[in-house]
Formats: C-alpha cells, structure tokens, sequence
C-alpha cells in the first residue's frame, strides 16, 4: 500500500481517485482538512476497502510514525502544502509551518521508518514529494522554460516555503540515503479546484454573473497542466524515477491569464449563454500583487525522454472537460465556496480597487 498526505485536497483528490481507478493497491491519506481539503470530494471511494482516511497533520510525527508502523507503507506520496500565493502574502506563518516544518518532521518520521526496514522492503521503498514551478523564479518574455538545472529564486513566501521543503527533500537523500523523488509542476487546473484558483474562481464569478478580476494587465503567463496528466506523471515517476532526482512536470501551454479568462467566457457562453450578454464583459482588471512573477515555463522533456510521459490532453480539450465538470457539479462548488471562502475572497479583493 501507500501513504498519500494532503490527499483531500485538488491535486491529492484527482491522484487518489485516480490510483484507485488504475489499480487495486491500498491508499492511506492523511489530511489536516484546512479549509482546501475537501474529503467529500472522495465520496466516490466511501465504505471502499482498499481506502483509508485518517485527519491529521503531517507535522504530527507521533501520528505519522504510528501509521507507518500499523500500514507499512512501500511509498509515502506527500501532497501536504499550503499553496496559493496570496494567502501566503496575507499570512505567511502557516506556510512556514506547513510547508516547511511540516515537511521536516514527516520526513524524520519516514526516514525512521526507512530505517528499519528489512533490506529488499528498503531499496524499493521510495518518497515522493511533489512541489511546483514557482521554486525557480520568474522568467522573461524570451527566456528558455525552467529545466531542473535551473537555479532556485522564489518571489514569494509560498514558493520560499517550497523551495525551502524540496531543499530538505534532496538533503535527506545525499545524506541519510533516503530514495526520494521530487515533482516539479505547473499550473494545475481541472475537477475539485478550490475556488479560489484562477479558473475555478472565473467560472464560480461567471456564472454568478460577479466581476472577473483579473491582475495587473493580465498578462502574466503560465504553463497550464490539467490534473489528470499530472497525476498521470506523477505515477509514472514513483514507478520508474531514479531515487534523488527531480522531474518538472509540465502541460507545454504557456498562456497569459487573459486569455484563459477569455476562453472560459467563450465556453460558459456556448454552454449557458447570458441573457444580459457576452460574459468578458464582466473582466475586471484590478491592482496586481506584490512580486508577481511574470511567466513561468516548463521544460517537460526529461521525463518524457527517461519515463515515456507527455501530456494527454491538449489545452482546448482539458479546459473543456473542465468547464463542463463544474456545470455538472455546481452543488460541490457552492458548498466549499462559503465560509472561510468567502471571508478570503472579500480579504484579498476587496481593496485592491481598479487596475490597469
């Protein structure tokens, strides 16, 4: 079996329904249940016996051990992040704690457990921690995508954190030998995103015919990856990555936040067409954020050459399924978007009046 922490959130989710879709081996996921984790997202797999969930903290490391004890995991899948970079700038304490606290004690935790394992159990057993692009900075207009040679030069105390847990991640194997893979994403999109992400957040305020702020001059590019190709990769690497190394993992879609906003609009107007009209007319650009990076890139070539994975979907037909998942699940989306959500939304908007 497995142990997947964070797996109540939107990448932990489409990873966990996804395992148990592909395969028969046993998932044990361990989630804090902050206001992102949803384990109703999970229902589908409720009463299943291949599947266990237990609340809790990564950083608990007396919970950590004795479910590596009592399950014996032969891999720990580690999802556990606080990870939207404007909550981050509103409190960056938590990130601190989660991201990278948190990340020390499960890994002190698991390399206890490593340890004392017997010596087949022990070289099979891997640890894979998946992070994200934002680790490596910001790239300019003509700069080659981010390679895993890249330098590390996060912008905000989200991608600080990151960096610092993947830093602790490769200490652990050059010096106790502990077979770990890192993940390096982009931008993740598709079913059970919280709501306060891009795409979920335009799609929820369309719908609802509200304003769709956009920062700055909504040019800030990104390399957009839907979930299931992520997931998808992030399998293949357990499976076959070489203990210590890093995959980036990306959709090979770079596009600039307007437009995506403008490609959502023309797929919830073919979908559910206004009465009031055409949805861009509700773009709203407001006041950027501090140290907003201005593109990011992946190069996905690496594991594409040494594990055979590239993108399933293209963007056209990835933001299409995801589009019509959330019309088709309004019911999820209203419930987590309540509450702290909204208490979040009026926090990091609310102020920031016109932009450009």
């Amino acid at each position: 079996m497995i142990l997947v922490t964070g797996g109540a959130g939107f990448i932990g989710v489409n990873f966990v329904l996804g395992w148990l879709a592909e395969g028969d081996e046993p998932v044990v996921n361990l989630d804090k249940l902050t206001y992102a984790g949803n384990p109703r997202s999970l229902a589908a797999i409720d009463g299943d016996p291949r599947y266990v969930f237990v609340k809790g903290d990564i950083g608990e490391r007396a919970l950590v051990e004795a479910l590596l004890s009592r399950h014996r995991p032969r891999a720990v899948v580690n999802f556990a992040a606080e990870s939207h970079v404007d909550r981050s700038i509103h409190g960056p304490e938590e990130f601190i704690l989660t991201n990278v606290v948190g990340t020390f004690h499960l890994l002190e935790a698991v390399r206890g457990y490593w340890s004392a394992l017997p010596d087949a159990e022990k070289s099979a057993f891997r640890f894979l921690h998946v992070s994200t692009d934002e680790v490596y900075g910001s790239l300019g207009p003509a700069d080659p995508p981010f390679t895993e040679e890249n330098p590390y030069a996060p912008n905000s105390p989200y991608s600080a954190s990151k960096a610092s847990s993947d830093h602790l991640v490769r200490a652990y194997h050059h010096t106790y030998g502990l077979p770990t893979l890192t993940t390096n994403c982009s931008n993740n999109y598709g079913p059970y995103q919280f709501p306060e992400k891009l795409i979920p957040l335009m799609i929820l305020n369309a719908l609802r015919g509200k304003p769709l702020p956009v920062y700055g001059d909504g040019m800030n590019v990104r390399d957009w990856l839907y979930v299931g190709d992520h997931c998808a990769a992030i399998r293949a690497v357990l499976a076959n990555g070489r203990p210590g190394e890093t995959y980036n993992v990306g959709g090979w879609n770079e596009m600039p936040n307007l437009v995506i906003v403008r490609t959502l609009c023309r797929l919830l107007d073919e979908a559910r067409p206004d009465p009031a009209g055409p949805r861009e007319r509700l773009v709203t650009y407001v006041k950027d954020r501090p140290g907003h990076d201005r593109r990011y890139a992946i190069d996905a070539r690496k594991i594409h050459r040494e594990l055979g994975w590239k993108p399933a979907e293209t963007f056209e037909s990835g933001i299409r399924k995801t589009v019509s998942w959330y019309l088709e699940n309004l019911p999820w989306v209203e419930e987590v978007a309540s509450g702290d959500y909204r208490r979040w939304i009026e926090a990091n908007y609310g102020d920031r009046g016109a932009g450009a």
